[in-house]
């Protein structure tokens, strides 16, 4: 696996943005969850008063004691009935140290007088949407530039929700997946695509690819092939969503997060309005919606199983037919360079791009 440093990315060895970090299903307020991301160990849990996402940095400024690795013999864990977590705030199992959401201590059981303000930890930016946890990541400390990854449909009836597929990691760095939003040359060798129309635009923070054309790996119940309709976009740097419409109308996520310079954590989802047509979905429009979502991930497979086995491209040779990779390259920089740099990259990117041979989603 290669680095930023070796892409040549920019100042920052983790970029800016939302990344998803875990499903809302593995948080509760029982046990909190031990994470390691962008290079380091966090703390997840639930709280028990408000049911509140709290993410703090790992480890208790005390003795440097992890917060939320396993421990099942502190007599802080037992007395607290298997968990550490203490309505809304967390206690160290070595010490009995309490840190609240906002990361600073306000409980040591044997100390007398004010607690020391350095007694604290960083509490993160998180939010909690679409069944996922996010963090906004940000090597400068800022405040998001965008809002957090929503979707209306999430909340609608007709909409079959969907259940994350957890890919693992992959040991590669996370430019060679972001390099796939411009690959118009590898949709008919690696999915079986007849690409009709195709294009590439750049704006701001957004990577959009749309494309239609049948595909032979997303195929209906009897085995035809469709016209697909994908309109592509990545939310920054680690959130990909895809509104598909042609068979069943549907919405592709697939989120990669950093955990070192050089491998990344994958998920994969898939929302589906009721292939029934109804306005509440039943137990066959679940069913579906699950099939396709099975199908969804074996198309997205084709794509991790060369990511798997390649290696790093430092300095592809690329042919205009393609696709803009390079445009795609310097889109990316803009997340890993000083937020005042962002300009920079976005002016030299910003557009609409077709390529060569290909034609134009918008004719």
């Amino acid at each position: 696996m290669a680095t930023s440093q070796e892409y040549r990315l920019g100042e920052f060895t983790f970029p800016r943005g939302w990344f998803m970090i875990a499903t809302s299903e593995e948080v509760n307020s029982h046990k909190p969850l031990a994470l390691r991301f962008f290079g380091k160990d966090f703390a997840l849990y639930r709280g028990q008063e408000t049911g509140r996402i709290v993410l703090l940095d790992a480890y208790c400024p005390h003795m440097k004691t992890h917060l939320a690795a396993r421990n099942d013999t502190s007599y802080v864990i037992i007395d607290g009935h298997g968990t550490n977590i203490e309505g809304d705030s967390i206690r160290c199992p070595y010490h009995a140290w309490r840190f609240g959401p906002d990361g600073q201590c306000d409980d040591i059981p044997y100390h007398e007088g004010p607690i020391p303000k350095t007694a604290c930890v960083k509490s993160w930016p998180v939010v909690e949407s679409l069944g996922a946890i996010w963090i906004w990541h940000d090597p400068e400390g800022g405040e998001p530039e965008w809002s957090a990854p929503a979707l209306d449909e999430w909340d609608q009836s007709s909409w079959v929700r969907w259940q994350f597929d957890d890919l693992g990691t992959l040991n590669q760095h996370p430019q060679e997946v972001i390099d796939n939003i411009c690959d118009y040359g590898h949709l008919g060798p690696i999915h079986g695509s007849t690409v009709e129309r195709y294009e590439n635009e750049f704006d701001g923070h957004l990577a959009t690819q749309r494309q239609c054309g049948p595909h032979r790996t997303l195929v209906d119940e009897h085995g035809g092939q469709p016209i697909l309709h994908t309109i592509t976009t990545y939310h920054g740097p680690g959130v990909l969503i895809s509104n598909m419409t042609g068979m069943h109308d549907a919405i592709l996520m697939i989120t990669h997060t950093p955990i070192e310079d050089g491998s990344i954590k994958v998920w994969h989802a898939l929302l589906v309005k009721s292939p029934g047509g109804n306005r509440e979905v039943n137990t066959q429009d679940v069913i579906a919606a699950r099939q396709f979502q099975q199908a969804s991930l074996h198309a997205f497979m084709q794509d991790f199983e060369v990511w798997m086995n390649k290696a790093p491209c430092l300095n592809g040779l690329f042919i205009p037919s393609d696709g803009p990779f390079m445009k795609a390259r310097i889109w990316y920089k803009q997340f890993y360079n000083p937020r005042s740099m962002s300009r920079e990259f976005t002016e030299q990117s910003d557009g609409v791009y077709v390529p060569k041979g290909a034609t134009a989603y918008s004719q």
